[in-house]
């Protein structure tokens, strides 16, 4: 998979077929047709689903490399499915709101969506935005590794595969989480900046998002996330990573 749209397949071409697969869910016909006419000139291949059911039908079939979703649906909405995800896959999530509430925005940020695009919106900034993502999904915006592995009470991190253990039993990770892990992971004990927790390209606009995503991340590795033993706050310099030597 290229880290651009047109390098996948060209624009204005069938979409080559190692070309990032994009599942768009949205309630609304028209705008699923419509992205799905964009991003297929941009060199995606595109698969549309018109709800979460219909959705969890074609995943079963296909292995998707990231999912453009609406938020207000009917039935179970973006939110309650992303939840669901989150405890299936680490496919990476695009969240499409027509809201402006910061809460909601955050919401989905703890639910775990990687990025989050505000109706209306430019077809060219969706697309720069899912390339943003999937470039991170492939770690290329993470600089190598230091270490093969580092440890922290009973995790073990696994830097260059980006795989997060507990006692031997795996601990599933989105996108997001795995590539702010591989970048604390490389200088441990170092304050590692938000700007460059966010990656290029996304959420560097926004420190409270990074916020949010430290602190769901904290959820899975400290006994109490409200006082972190392994992920810390650098008050003024962003977070570090504590680890055993």
């Amino acid at each position: 998979m290229e880290t651009t749209a047109a390098a996948q397949g060209g624009q204005g071409g069938a979409p080559a077929d190692d070309a990032a697969h994009v599942l768009v869910v949205d309630d609304d016909r028209r705008i699923r047709e419509l992205l799905s006419r964009f991003l297929r000139q941009q060199g995606y291949r595109v698969t549309t689903a018109g709800d979460a059911q219909e959705a969890r039908a074609k995943m079963r079939g296909i292995d998707f490399d990231i999912l453009v979703l609406d938020v207000m649906m009917p039935g179970e909405n973006g939110f309650e499915f992303t939840t669901w995800l989150r405890s299936e896959t680490d496919v990476p999530i695009l969240m499409l709101t027509a809201r402006t509430d910061t809460a909601d925005r955050v919401r989905g940020l703890e639910a775990g969506v990687d990025d989050y695009l505000a109706k209306p919106f430019e077809p060219k900034e969706l697309s720069l935005r899912i390339a943003s993502i999937l470039r991170r999904a492939q770690s290329r915006q993470a600089p190598p590794p230091v270490f093969e592995t580092v440890r922290f009470g009973p995790f073990v991190f696994h830097c260059e595969r980006g795989e997060l253990f507990r006692d031997e039993e795996p601990v599933r990770l989105t996108e997001r989480e795995r590539f702010m892990l591989q970048l604390l992971a490389r200088t441990p004990g170092e304050p590692v900046a938000r700007e460059t927790l966010a990656g290029a390209g996304s959420l560097t606009s926004n420190e409270r998002t990074i916020d949010v995503q430290i602190n769901r991340l904290r959820r899975k590795i400290e006994v109490d996330p409200t006082e972190p033993r392994f992920l810390q706050t650098a008050r003024g310099a962003g977070y570090r990573l504590v680890v055993e030597r």
